[in-house]
């Protein structure tokens, strides 16, 4: 089995290269690192053109050869450079070509160092891809380790598509601690004047339980077929999206996981549009599986 690592050689950028090597040492996959060159389509026998795309090649040859030098070399990464007519489109290509289980890419250079932003790539990336999609904030660093636990990010009914069974497999197959997490934003700022804040931590009070009971039901029904580790489940709450990701605190070693939107085609991924909110305030590699099919 495979991880593939997006590399981008204009960004010079190591995260995503760094998150496939911490999941590698927990799978036990190998890692293919790869920096795809964009041509034109239909090719053209310019020799203009096909003298800059080798340089292009050549130039990203160099660069994801420095940037595999500096991983560990106990993990094994074998390195390919692949032409397509974009970026999102060589991706897939390759990780159907390989049959890979994930791609590992890494975040927009505008984003905030140490957050998950998505670029242009990465927005389409994640609206097509067959495959789960792990995404490393930028400037992530982390390869000593492994992934020690899974956080998925429940959404009521927009867990159409199995996030809960979905992680909890993995985390079984991962040998990861399980958390369960759903987040509420309640901007008490708003109801200045209108509202007692003992009343609006009321209903935050009476939507937890509500909600506790609802994964509480999920997993005593996964694991009538599944075994499962032991989960933590929380409450995520604050007066906005980042105090309410910051509020549920994470370790070294953790993973947000989010399951594809209700609007997603069969077996592809899909962010919706909480999911979107909760990705741009997580300060931990995130991942977004396809839709859980029972087996």
């Amino acid at each position: 089995m495979t991880i593939l690592a997006a590399f981008s050689a204009s960004r010079h950028s190591g995260a995503p290269l760094n998150l496939a090597i911490q999941l590698a040492r927990t799978t036990g996959e190998r890692v293919i690192a790869a920096a795809v060159v964009e041509r034109a389509w239909p090719p053209r026998d310019d020799p203009v053109e096909v003298e800059y795309l080798s340089y292009v090649r050549a130039q990203a040859t160099q660069a994801l050869h420095r940037a595999a030098a500096a991983l560990p070399a106990d993990v094994g990464v074998t390195q390919v450079v692949h032409e397509s007519t974009s970026i999102p489109t060589g991706l897939m290509e390759l990780a159907d070509a390989h049959r890979v289980t994930l791609v590992t890419v890494g975040s927009s250079s505008s984003g905030m160092l140490g957050r998950v932003t998505l670029g242009s790539v990465t927005e389409r990336l994640v609206h097509t891809a067959r495959v789960p999609v792990a995404f490393a904030p930028r400037g992530y660093l982390e390869t000593e380790g492994r992934v020690r636990r899974l956080t998925a990010a429940y959404g009521g009914e927009a867990d159409v598509n199995g996030l809960i069974p979905a992680t909890a497999e993995l985390a079984a197959a991962w040998n990861a601690t399980l958390r369960i997490v759903s987040f509420t934003v309640r901007n008490t700022a708003a109801f200045a004047g209108t509202i007692e804040t003992s009343a609006e931590e009321l209903v935050v009070q009476q939507w937890s339980r509500r909600t506790i009971a609802e994964i509480t039901k999920q997993l005593n029904a996964i694991r009538d077929r599944m075994a499962v580790p032991d989960v933590d489940v929380v409450v995520g709450a604050g007066h906005d999206w980042n105090a309410a990701v910051e509020s549920i605190g994470w370790n070294a070693g953790d993973m947000l996981v989010m399951g594809s939107g209700a609007a997603a085609p069969s077996a592809q991924v899909f962010l919706g549009s909480a999911a979107g909110k909760i990705l741009r305030h997580s300060p931990v590699p995130l991942m977004i599986a396809p839709s859980y099919r029972r087996s």
